[in-house]
């Protein structure tokens, strides 16, 4: 049930976007008629265009207006092409975390607080803050080993970010409630669903120590790996406030002529690091889901450092097999395999034809052969199967997804280092190792194995299913001669929402009507 603040900072939030031109961006074509005519008389209200004024710049500092929850959530939603669409998602993807920094004095407080510990007492020297997002900042400091003193990077908790996130999080899941309940094309993305996972992901990122555990599992997982690896987790002084860890000299991707210079190959960059993304997403099932250039640094000795692991993403075995056949099957133009593994895996409803579905794959795979390898996009294959997939009700599957928008990401910084840069050539060894293992005669005995360790433990927790079976069934006899029947507490509990259900109605027109008012005397 949605409070009457909620629907206060829905009508501040409508009104800074139709400001900003948020509205008007939105394809008319993906609306129904009646939004539509919204979107019409939204664009009546839309701040005028200056001289020279980019609409992505204007749409980031409407998003930066409304707080670092509306930030986070314009970050989110770029990983989230179904729901926005594709250039609406790509303007987003250009939003960056340029907050205020916050005092030292509440960073030191909140670091104190977090470790239980003094500043002087963790660490040697600590400097001011470098960079503010939403969530954190990050200052550079020293610890003393020994007569030995070395440089961290110390991540700390925006002061109050989690009670503001509360507060914005009840305005987007009545917007997704709304979604749901009036655009019926949106009902197939499932916005409440996407909200969920929003605030999954984002009350995630704000316990640190998540993070820095990430990180701790990317660095075993990469252990073996060359040309990939990411900074040390000083525990000791890491908590759910605060991560300390290692400082990371070295040059930013995104500075290509910093990286010449440096004497680095980015050809083999490139190769270096699609191979280390597929690696995490099929031998792993656990990638960085937010690899852009700022994210990615190339040390001395030509490593690829990957930081900021706020947002990863996980895929199960079953996902894992899903994507491998599909893009083996797309090489082999084996266009029926990839339509069976589609109903296989439960992602398109039975009742459509599978040679319907074939038929439809095939439009999106023939026109790739014959074309030159390098111009042959990973990323924008899986764009379009999943537009074809909305045509047989394929429902929004969160983890693919973001995968699919990771993939985007990372095959355009590998295009930024090499503009040739063959996706097919330097995947080949990633997914054709993946598949041998897990998609020929070695997945039959991996599946077997898997299926014995599950009949043991099945057979482990029978005396215990038997005697859950044996309370339900008795449970159902008493509810059958007896009838299901409410407590007095009960009863009264539903009588006083019931009661406030109604009150928080009438209290939330009044404030729509109130907010209507003072939108239009601002635009007048």
């Amino acid at each position: 049930m949605s409070t009457p603040g909620a629907y206060y900072r829905l009508a501040r939030i409508g009104y800074v976007l139709i400001r900003a031109g948020v509205f008007s961006a939105i394809p008319p074509e993906n609306l129904p008629p009646a939004l539509r005519v919204v979107q019409s008389v939204a664009g009546l209200f839309e701040r005028r265009v200056r001289s020279g004024e980019d609409r992505r710049e204007r749409v980031a500092r409407a998003i930066e207006r409304l707080g670092p929850s509306y930030v986070k959530m314009g970050q989110f939603l770029s990983t989230r092409p179904d729901v926005v669409g594709a250039q609406f998602a790509t303007d987003l993807a250009l939003l960056q975390d340029r907050m205020a920094t916050f005092p030292q004095a509440e960073a030191e407080a909140i670091i104190a607080g977090s470790l239980g510990r003094s500043i002087a007492d963790l660490y040697a020297r600590f400097d001011a803050p470098i960079a503010a997002a939403s969530i954190a900042q990050v200052h550079p400091a020293e610890v003393a080993d020994g007569s030995q003193r070395r440089k961290v990077a110390v991540k700390v908790v925006r002061p109050g970010v989690r009670q503001r996130f509360a507060q914005d999080l009840e305005a987007m899941y009545l917007v997704a409630r709304l979604q749901e309940r009036y655009v019926r094309n949106a009902r197939r993305l499932r916005p409440v669903e996407v909200t969920r996972t929003l605030e999954q992901t984002t009350r995630i990122e704000m316990d640190l120590r998540l993070e820095a555990a990430a990180l701790s599992e990317i660095a075993e997982n990469t252990a073996h790996d060359q040309g990939f690896r990411v900074p040390k987790v000083d525990w000791e002084r890491t908590g759910r406030d605060v991560v300390t860890m290692e400082w990371i000299d070295g040059t930013r991707m995104s500075d290509l002529d910093a990286l010449r210079r440096a004497g680095h190959d980015l050809n083999r960059l490139a190769d270096t690091l699609i191979q280390s993304f597929l690696r995490h997403t099929l031998r792993d099932g656990f990638f960085h889901a937010d690899m852009h250039q700022g994210n990615l640094m190339v040390d001395a000795a030509g490593t690829i450092v990957a930081v900021d692991f706020g947002i990863v993403g996980r895929l199960g075995k079953k996902e894992r097999r899903f994507l491998a056949e599909i893009l083996y099957g797309f090489i082999q133009r084996d266009y029926a395999r990839v339509a069976a593994v589609h109903f296989e895996a439960g992602y398109v409803p039975g009742h459509h034809d599978v040679a319907s579905f074939a038929q439809a794959i095939r439009a999106i795979g023939e026109p790739i052969h014959g074309q030159p390898a390098e111009t042959i996009s990973m990323a924008r294959l899986l764009t379009l199967l999943f537009e074809i997939t909305e045509l047989f009700d394929m429902q929004t599957q969160p983890q693919l997804v973001m995968l699919q928008k990771t993939m985007v990401v990372v095959e355009g910084v590998a295009r930024t280092l090499n503009p040739r840069f063959n996706m097919w050539k330097a995947a080949e060894p990633v997914v054709s190792d993946w598949i041998r293992d897990n998609l020929g005669p070695k997945r039959i005995l991996v599946d077997m194995r898997e299926g014995l360790s599950a009949a043991v433990r099945l057979a482990e927790a029978a005396p215990e299913i038997a005697a859950k079976t044996e309370q339900f069934s008795r449970d159902l006899t008493s509810m059958a001669e007896h009838g299901l029947r409410f407590d007095i507490a009960t009863a009264e509990a539903i009588g006083e929402a019931e009661a406030r259900h109604s009150r928080s109605g009438r209290i939330a027109l009044w404030v729509i009507a109130i907010a209507a008012v003072v939108i239009a005397w601002h635009v007048a």
